[in-house]
């Protein structure tokens, strides 16, 4: 395994992992190690089935957790790791960190734009600051076939070079959330994991036809452009998902270095959202957006031999190396 249980500190987590030529089960991770769980001792026939009776479902697996030992514990460096989650579609939001908006439109500034940039930049604070006043999410639907564990090697399609990472704190949903209140939203929350919702720069915006705006299929979806994991972690044990420290590092270099409480909208209000006009159910992914450092403010797009190390507090570390497709000449 390529990531570890280093920054993870639940008392217990969730992860799906195969060992040799297996396919993945589901396995009680404590204390660097991992066991796989049954159905009997899950309760449940599915991980989506177990996630929809959360929070009580978790107690369950406290009690194995308690006695974690036995010839059924293995170290984490003897299988393989797959997305620890299942979901139908992944639910994604644009533009919620508000620096983060702010750097792309800095980034962005057209060349006949007469302003300063501190004078652009004051005015994209002012706007994300109406936003958060007056607005709301912006959603997108990502493809559950982009989700991949961490010990995938993430392939760069070879139509691009401008792709890109984006480290997010990502929902896992629990007991099905319909129309539900901002005060009772992160009721419906089984826990939390980490995502980096890879983008394709030069595709997401359509230079054929510039009035339908943004393409997220064609940014976002390659095979694999979702790395997921290592570890679903309960609900239980994230205090408060608003004070996390989310940081992204680059072959060592520090790329993204933030605080889940600069989100425009809090998690609550984009569950309420989220859940206005369609159905989240037990297992779905919702991607709370990427905050400031994105290879594209720094100048500097992803390559060939590239690692990145993403770490969010208490939900441990996940990292993904990078190689180019090889492209046939």
């Amino acid at each position: 395994m390529t990531s570890s249980s280093e920054g993870l500190t639940a008392d217990f987590a969730l992860a799906r992992f195969s060992v040799g030529e297996g396919t993945p089960q589901l396995g009680l991770v404590v204390a660097g190690r991992i066991r796989p769980l049954s159905s009997e001792e899950l309760g449940a026939d599915s991980l989506n089935d177990f996630l929809a009776e959360a929070p009580a479902s978790w107690d369950r697996l406290a009690q194995l957790a308690a006695a974690a030992d036995g010839a059924d514990w293995l170290g984490l460096a003897a299988g393989t790791l797959a997305a620890p989650v299942e979901p139908r579609p992944v639910l994604q939001t644009g533009a919620t960190y508000r620096t983060h908006v702010i750097d792309l439109v800095a980034a962005g500034r057209a060349k006949n734009d007469p302003r300063p940039i501190e004078e652009l930049r004051e005015w994209a604070a002012e706007m994300m600051d109406a936003r958060a006043r007056d607005g709301e999410p912006y959603f997108f639907i990502g493809l559950p076939t982009a989700v991949a564990g961490v010990d995938a090697e993430l392939e760069l399609p070879g139509y691009s070079d401008q792709h890109d990472w984006e480290l997010e704190l990502a929902v896992v949903i629990g007991k099905r959330a319909h129309r539900v209140s901002r005060e009772d939203a992160l009721g419906h929350v089984a826990g939390y994991t980490i995502v980096n919702d890879i983008s394709t720069r030069d595709l997401i915006f359509r230079k054929d036809m510039k009035e339908i705006g943004t393409d997220w299929y064609r940014g976002k979806n390659a095979p694999g452009f979702l790395p997921t994991g290592p570890f679903l972690v309960p609900a239980q044990f994230v205090t408060d998902p608003h004070s996390l420290t989310l940081k992204l590092t680059l072959n060592g270099d520090t790329m993204q270095d933030a605080v889940s409480d600069d989100l425009l909208f809090d998690i609550p209000a984009l569950i309420s959202a989220a859940s206005e006009n369609m159905p989240l159910l037990p297992g779905d992914l919702l991607l709370t957006g990427s905050p400031a450092g994105n290879g594209i403010v720094h100048g500097r797009l992803l390559r060939d031999g590239d690692v990145m190390v993403s770490v969010i507090q208490g939900l441990g570390t996940q990292t993904t190396r990078v190689r180019a497709e090889a492209v046939s000449s």
